[in-house]
């Protein structure tokens, strides 16, 4: 039987470095014992966590695991009562926080919060101060994390994860690891890929950590260079923010072997792998782990790669249950049958990975329909088995009767000479269905110039017909979710209405001019005429 338990209990006499935080310093013997007091002292219930990375998070997580008791992550970027919701859902007993955070529970209907650094907590670890681990250890199935899901495209769901589904996640994302290498973590703890993407694998080989508090692309090289770090983490956005940072000619006076993350665009990985001499891999998972792309050899920069040994994985249309035919593509790599090829990704055979929903029934018999995994993402297969992503479910838009996906339109409008990021999304036409709407945050010093951008469009030989954006919102910066993923449902909520600068075309045939108040008066006007105005409700009118 493995558990995280039963590992941790495995590091009671190992006295390499296990945890590195600013200037201390925790062996796992040290961290082992650390982790007994927090067992002798947590309750065994469901126990929110609202801090950032700090070293007694981490206590906390393996103290729990020692105990049998459930850790509940708490996002610390959801505020009122979305923040009061989550603790109450997942059915906590006490939030431990402390004096930074513990402002945000302030007002709010919750369980009693205990700061970490006030004298409540440090009375408990003098009265348990020498606490041997449990001689009862968790099982397999025994509950261990609630961890939220990102909550980009929905409300955040609460994903089970069992003290076995932890620990043999953590053994395979831990198999290119041994002793001697340091893991940078400076994603959140309360996400999934902190923890098995790097914690709990450092756990597996014994393995160094190095936490920091909260991700930062100014301290990201100083960090890795002054503890040797071999190994970072990532989601979302991180590789474009550490690029954007002034580039040294000692960049490559590192020791980073590679790192892992999903969800960075393929310019951003070459960009990063030439600058700082470093690999990076990109996989498809999620917290839910019941479908999991790895990448392979040869594989086109774009593609996501093939499915895990024994997965089956499919793309299937959402409407009829059947299998899409695989993607053709042309010499230039032009996707030549988007409509037809491009579906939703489905594991046939991944429910026995996912270990359900918190106290969601209703979201949790979504994703297992007709008995398989439905992931909620769009994304086609060539014909050797590679898959390819395409934005969400949520991200499909249907404009003058063409249904089609946003993540193939991304890819191209991200080609515009100075795009440092776009996002496609659909907002509502004022007679039927939707336009094409596009966000693209530009590279620093560049202007967005609608004149070339319309030159490029039409000179896009991959671009279909009903592609091209009715409307550009230029942003100085793309919003994200805590873990850097972007985040559609406000730029969905606002549309046109925003004080950033919106280019629209009246017509397909119609240059790029700004879009003024009067245009949205007229706009709005529109779909009152059209009986269609309630689709502007929820947004900005």
């Amino acid at each position: 039987m493995t558990t995280i338990a039963s590992l941790l209990a495995d590091r009671r006499d190992d006295n390499g470095v296990a945890l590195v935080a600013g200037d201390r310093t925790w062996t796992w013997r040290q961290v082992v014992e650390e982790s007994a007091v927090r067992a002798a002292a947590l309750p065994s219930g469901h126990v929110g966590v609202l801090l950032e990375n700090v070293p007694e998070y981490v206590f906390v997580l393996y103290g729990a695991a020692l105990a049998g008791a459930v850790v509940v992550g708490i996002n610390p970027t959801r505020r009122g009562e979305e923040l009061a919701n989550d603790i109450r859902h997942t059915d906590c007993e006490v939030v431990l926080t402390d004096s930074s955070q513990a402002r945000l529970l302030d007002g709010l209907d919750v369980p009693p919060a205990v700061r970490v650094d006030g004298p409540e907590w440090q009375a408990q670890f003098d009265r348990h101060r020498g606490a041997a681990i449990p001689s009862s250890l968790p099982a397999e199935d025994d509950l261990y994390l609630l961890l939220f899901t990102s909550g980009s495209t929905g409300a955040p769901k609460a994903v089970r994860v069992s003290q076995g589904r932890a620990a043999r996640t953590a053994a395979a994302s831990g198999v290119a690891f041994t002793s001697d290498d340091v893991l940078y973590c400076a994603m959140p703890l309360f996400h999934g890929n902190a923890l098995l993407a790097n914690l709990f694998p450092a756990l597996v080989k014994g393995s160094s950590v190095v936490l920091r508090p909260r991700f930062s692309a100014s301290a990201f090289l100083d960090d890795v260079r002054r503890h040797g770090c071999t190994y970072f983490n990532y989601v979302g956005r991180a590789l474009s923010y550490i690029l954007a940072t002034p580039e040294s000619p000692d960049d490559r006076d590192n020791r980073l072997k590679w790192g892992l993350g999903s969800e960075a665009s393929p310019r951003d990985i070459a960009e990063f792998r030439r600058r700082f001499g470093c690999y990076i891999v990109e996989g498809y998972g999620s917290s839910e782990n019941a479908v999991v792309i790895q990448p392979v050899a040869g594989m086109p920069p774009e593609a996501l790669g093939r499915p895990k040994e024994g997965l089956d994985v499919a793309v299937v249309d959402p409407t009829t249950g059947k299998e899409c035919p695989p993607a053709r593509f042309g010499p230039d790599r032009r996707l030549l049958n988007p409509a037809e090829a491009t579906g939703e990704i489905v594991g046939r055979n991944g429910l026995s990975s996912f270990e359900g929903y918190y106290n969601n029934p209703e979201a949790e018999a979504e994703r297992t329909r007709d008995g398989w995994y439905w992931t909620g993402d769009l994304g086609y297969r060539d014909e050797d088995g590679i898959f390819y992503f395409a934005g969400r479910t949520a991200d499909w838009l249907r404009v003058d009767g063409e249904n089609f996906a946003a993540g193939p339109v991304e890819r191209i409008l991200g080609r515009f000479p100075g795009v440092a990021a776009v996002v496609v999304y659909a907002v509502p036409d004022p007679r039927t269905a939707d336009q094409a709407m596009a966000a693209v945050e530009m590279d620093a010093g560049v202007d967005f110039d609608p004149v070339a951008f319309a030159a490029f469009l039409d000179a896009q030989p991959d671009l279909g017909t009903k592609w091209a954006p009715r409307f550009v919102r230029v942003v100085e910066s793309l919003p994200l979710t805590a873990t850097r993923k972007i985040d559609r449902k406000p730029l969905r909520s606002e549309r046109w209405v925003t004080s950033d600068p919106v280019w629209w075309r009246p017509s397909r045939d119609e240059p790029y001019r700004r879009l003024t108040d009067d245009d949205v008066a007229a706009l709005h006007d529109e779909f009152r005429a059209a009986g269609r105005a309630s689709l502007l409700l929820g947004g900005s009118t």
